[in-house]
This record gives structure tokens, sequence and C-alpha cells, in this order.
């Protein structure tokens, strides 16, 4: 039996996601079935089909207490969306149902682990470690069902304080991922903060995914990198360990990371023993404006894919919170390492949906330059650049999203070696961060390689074969659907575009 607050959520999304009309949507982005869309959560793999829940708001296209919406697909691009899956109406997360994961148990069985927040026992609390006066006490808390419908446990919450290293954080302990182990067994990672304010990862054990055993400190931040990690995800790929987490309170550092709300790849090497991680290298996950909190999946044919949600915190005004939804998320995106680097991809499901081929080789052209059959807010684009002379070469730029009043574009500066994506031209109201820029390496100056992504909506920018990526969204009006080159120099460009469908 669901509770009243599941029932009334249910309800309300099935009764006014119809006023959503299909073309007001991403087309190939998951959004919202209607009010507020955060966190991706739970993406996991499970009879059959790929799931994703989300942090879920259904009632305003704003921040509120978290539930989580629930959506499936075959291919990871077109969704079909399933009731709410959980919402706060128990002790354990009576202020919110907050970030998490998910796993299939193998028995028919498919676990969500996820964030609760309560506010048992508060008025009493203090944590005169971090200086708190008030704030509501994370909890990690088990939902299991059959892929529609799940029953908290009984035992909730299964991780509490009472399992935590002196000097812990009872206020920021939170978004567990989990993963099964080949023996059955289960481990998880949550973000936490220690006495310095900074931030750390803990490692949590299961025999069943019920009963959990703290194991150790993954890593601590010791005030590298922001303060509290949210999001924590945590695998192997191409014989590397790799710690995917979003930093919070990030201070600027040269190009690689902004400030605020920021995101960090770190790579290096793990003790399983100890159940420590030792970093060699860092870098952003992302460049963009509008990327943060991803999860990854490792699918059945062994691709380690991710999704991020496809905003961020300092941007949320750039749209009206009367719309009737807000928030989505990335295309899935393939990982990789190569040579200490995280690279990604779009997913090859992608490919799928491509039609309307049109390609052009060595075109060479300066100024500005329109081609026949480059246009459009849903395709997939691949522009290779190339200098005529570099001595006489300024850079690069690719508008669209494009009218005779707005544009959004991403341009290439020859001089510095930097790409920035800009859509200070878009159209958009809002005082928000509009631009962003990050270095790239210097053989772009003899050959730039770009493949862009446009839903609608947004898009998502991969630099010299996914070595980088930048994301933004956009909301200039569907009929500015123009695409047009400039060039400071004259260079020779091949342009392959494709529309998805």
């Amino acid at each position: 039996m669901i509770s009243s607050n599941l029932r009334k959520a249910r309800e309300y999304e099935e009764k006014y996601e119809a006023v959503i009309k299909e073309e007001d949507r991403p087309a190939f982005h998951l959004s919202p079935r209607v009010g507020w869309m955060n966190d991706p959560n739970g993406f996991s793999f499970f009879d059959g089909k790929y799931h994703m829940f989300y942090q879920y708001y259904p009632y305003e296209s704003k921040w509120g207490p978290m539930h989580w919406g629930h959506a499936v697909s075959e291919d990871m691009l077109h969704w079909k969306y399933l009731p709410a899956a959980i919402a706060p109406d128990t002790e354990a997360d009576m202020v919110g149902c907050f970030s998490g994961s998910a796993v299939d148990m193998g028995d028919g069985r498919h676990m969500l682990l996820y964030t609760g927040v309560t506010r048992e026992g508060f008025e009493d609390y203090r944590d005169k470690l971090l200086g708190y006066e008030s704030g509501d006490i994370q909890i990690q808390c088990v939902a299991i069902g059959d892929g529609v419908n799940y029953t908290k446990c009984d035992t909730n919450p299964v991780i509490d304080s009472s399992m935590l290293p002196d000097g812990c954080s009872k206020l920021d302990f939170r978004d567990p991922k989990v993963w099964k182990n080949s023996d059955g067994t289960y481990n998880c990672v949550v973000g936490n903060r220690p006495a310095d304010g900074s931030g750390q990862i803990l490692l949590f054990t299961s025999a069943d995914g019920i009963k959990w055993n703290f194991k150790s400190i993954l890593i601590k931040n010791e005030c590298r990198y922001g303060t509290m990690w949210e999001c924590p995800d945590f695998f192997e790929l191409d014989g590397e360990w790799v710690l995917l987490t979003s930093p919070t309170e990030m201070v600027a550092s040269g190009l690689e990371y902004c400030s605020g709300s920021g995101t960090l790849c770190l790579i290096g090497d793990y003790d399983e023993t100890a159940g420590k991680f030792t970093d060699r290298s860092n870098q952003s996950i992302e460049y963009g404006i509008d990327f943060y909190a991803p999860q990854t999946i490792l699918t059945a044919d062994g691709r380690r894919i991710m999704i991020g949600w496809m905003q961020s915190w300092g941007t949320l005004d750039i749209k009206d919170s009367s719309e009737p939804w807000f928030g989505q998320m990335t295309i899935p995106r393939e990982l990789s390492v190569k040579n200490g680097r995280l690279y990604q991809w779009p997913a090859k499901e992608v490919e799928s949906m491509r039609t309307g081929k049109t390609e052009y080789r060595g075109v060479s052209f300066e100024d500005i330059l329109k081609l026949d059959g480059v246009s459009g807010r849903q395709v997939d684009m691949e522009v290779v650049v190339r200098p005529e002379d570099i001595d006489s070469y300024g850079g690069f730029e690719i508008r669209f999203a494009q009218d005779d009043n707005f544009y959004t574009s991403v341009i290439y500066d020859a001089s510095d070696s930097v790409m920035k994506i800009d859509r200070s031209h878009s159209g958009c109201r809002g005082d928000i961060t509009n631009q962003r820029i990050c270095s790239i390496g210097s053989e772009c100056l003899s050959e730039l390689k770009l493949r862009i992504m446009l839903d609608r909506f947004s898009a998502e920018v991969f630099i010299n074969g996914g070595e980088k990526a930048m994301t933004i969204t956009m909301y200039t009006e569907q009929s500015a659907d123009d695409i047009s080159f400039v060039a400071s120099g004259r260079v020779n460009i091949d342009v392959v575009k494709y529309d998805l469908k």
C-alpha cells in the first residue's frame, strides 16, 4: 500500500503532465514529468530496461521537499515516465528523499539506496565541529521494489551517524552510490565532511544490501577542492580507478576549475583491502556552464556510461519558475581513460537517431559562412577546422540556435588556445553565468575537431575527440535554427551534419 504523500504526487504528475506539449520538451534528453528536476538518481539496469530516477518536486518548477521521479528507457535516449517512486512519508525521510543510487539485487528485486533527511531530536543537536547552529540530520535509507513500486525498509535508516568515525558531520552525510561485487556483497561510497569543514568520501560494505558496516575513509579532500564532496561515484575504468564527485564552494583555479559548485575527477590507485584511494591526477569532469552531479552505469557490453544533471545551481534563473517543468539530463556519454585523462563521447546509441546526412569536405572561406542543409535544433554535427595560414589565424566560431537577433556559440581563440561557450546573445534575461572558458591542447591550432549535439534547449560540445566537454542550456525560440561559421583568417573545414529524430 502506498502512502498518501506518494499517492498525491502520482495523481498530480499524471494529471499535469498532459499540459506540457511534446514540442515544448527536449526531444531526447530526459526532463521531469512535471515540475522540478535536479540530480540523477538510481541510474541502473533492471528487468531489461535502463532506469533513471531523479530528484523531483512535482508541484512547482522550483526546489521543494524531494521525491524521486522515475523513467525507463531501452536506449537511454527515449524515456517513458513511470509513477514517482518514493516520497517523503516516513520518520527517516520526513524532510525529503535525497540523492542516491540503485542496483539490481539479482533475485528480481531492485534496491534504492538514498539519503533520508530528518529533524528527529534536532532541537537539541549542535554540530560543534562545523559550527552549525541548526540543520537537518542526514541518514541513508533503503527501498526495495519491482521496478515500479518500492517499499521502504522497516529498519531505516540502514546507515546512520552512529556508524561514523569521530569528527564526521551528521549534517553533511549524503548521496550514497552503491554497487554489487562479483561475490554478491555490496559496497557504497557516501559524501561527508570531517572536522576541518572540507570534504571526504566514506566507504561502507554489506553482505545483503540491508545491514551495512563502516569500512574506511576512502579519501580525504584536505581542503584541496572546494568543501563538501557531493554525489560521489567510484569505479575501475581502463585499468585505472576513478572517483567522480561534485564539490561545493570551489575556488577558481586557472581555467581548470571555476568558483562555486563544480565537478571533479580524480584518477589513482585503490587499495581494496584497506579501502583507501590515492589520487595521482585531477581534472574537471566538464568545462561548460550547465553540468553537475553525474552518475554512471556499467552496461552489459562493458561500457561505462555517464549522465549528469544538465543545469547548475548558479543558473536557475535562466527559466521562469512559472513554466511547467525545469531541469534536464545530459545525453548518455561513454567514458574512457586515455593518457591519464578522463575522456567522454556520446554513447553509440545516439547514432541510431541519425537521419538526413549533409556533408561538406574541404570548404575554404574566411569571415562568415552558411551552408545549405546545415541548420536545425536537433542536430549531431562534427566539424574539423584547419587554418590555411597559421600566422594570420585568429580563431573560429560556430553559432547555432540563431536567427536575426539571437544565437549561442562556441568560440576557439587561437592566440590563447582556449575554447569559450557563450549564450550572451541567446535572449536570456536572467542575471546568470553566460560564458565559460577552458584551455585546449596546442594541437588544436593546426586542426580543431568538434562534435556538437543540439536538442531544442541545449548544446553539448565535445572537443578533440572527447578530451573535454562543454555543456550549455538555452531557451531561444525554436524558430531560431540557423547555424553559421565564423573565421578570423582563411580556414579549410569539413562538416558532417545529421538531423536527430
